[in-house]
């Protein structure tokens, strides 16, 4: 009996640890960045590196990630959607969570170095530090543009691939960085309309907070057409062909008519639903700019 009730007890330690990494976002992160390294050479690219960098740039999500819940355990413990963080109920303590994050950091570090290449290792480290410090230390208790500004951080796997595979910062990889970048608000603030009276309660400056519902509503709005546009420069540059353009465009006005429904037919789910599909919206768009590459139609022009 007592090695059952230890080893449910080893589990649930490692279930907590695992929490502290936020796969499901380390995830997708980490899929972009596969996609990034797709589509820096015309054929595949080295599976060793692939395989490398993939871990490495996993492991520094994982790290930041796990920074993230010690610096935010305060108000973690306060908000609904956080109050049973590992961190913020104390099942691991804040010295606990910061060894660990900084073994993931240095194991993912270290692994890029040396098998991938320098310049991907720093570029990696630098968006955590961007994630970890400047986004959830200042911007986040700041200003209500915090998500505006620390989102360059969490756009930057595209071309941490891109750099992993190539050694080099490339144009079409700042492309795939602009349509994260553009991505991210609407996505967030979505989330932060559903949670406005969490955010509220812990004075956080998220814009629902500062600058009210339906004001965040309508640049929502505004951001999605942006993304649109910025969606369809990949084609604009001959990056992507007709199969990324027909499924970027429907996907983008699909997310249009979701901001819509927000702004003038919401609802109490209207909100949350916005948000869960935004993720899928980024998902499938990547994997649309990966299978146009190796399967790219060019359009048909009618003299």
């Amino acid at each position: 009996m007592t090695v059952i009730i230890k080893s449910k007890a080893g589990v649930s330690r490692l279930h907590d640890y695992l929490e502290l990494t936020k796969p499901k976002v380390v995830a997708l992160l980490v899929l972009t960045a596969w996609v990034g390294m797709m589509l820096a050479v015309p054929g595949l690219p080295n599976l060793l590196t692939v395989i490398a960098a993939t871990i490495g740039i996993g492991l520094l999500s994982a790290a930041a990630a796990a920074m993230n819940h010690v610096v935010d355990q305060r108000i973690d413990a306060q908000m609904a959607r956080t109050y049973s963080r590992p961190v913020a109920k104390g099942r691991i303590s804040p010295s606990q969570a910061i060894t660990f994050a900084f073994s993931l950091a240095l194991t993912g570090f270290v692994l890029l170095y040396l098998t991938v290449n320098a310049l991907t290792a720093w570029l990696t480290l630098a968006s955590l530090f961007g994630y970890a410090v400047v986004y959830t230390m200042f911007l986040k208790r700041a200003t209500p543009q915090n998500i505006v500004i620390g989102g360059l951080a969490g756009a930057m796997p595209p071309l941490l691939g891109w750099t992993a595979i190539t050694g080099s910062v490339d144009g079409h990889a700042l492309l795939l960085v602009m349509i994260i970048f553009a991505w991210t608000p609407p996505h967030f603030w979505a989330l932060a309309i559903h949670r406005r009276d969490d955010y509220a309660k812990v004075n956080m400056p998220m814009l629902p907070v500062t600058h009210g519902i339906e004001f965040t509503k309508s640049v929502i709005c505004l951001y999605t057409v942006l993304l649109f546009l910025v969606c369809l420069m990949p084609y604009l540059v001959g990056m992507s062909g007709a199969i990324y353009l027909v499924g970027s465009a429907l996907l983008n006005l699909r997310f249009m008519q979701y901001a819509w429904k927000l702004k003038f037919d919401a609802d109490n789910s209207t909100a949350m639903a916005t948000f869960k599909f935004s993720i899928t919206h980024l998902m499938v768009l990547f994997l649309l700019l990966l299978v146009d590459h190796y399967f790219k139609v060019s359009p048909i022009y009618v003299s």
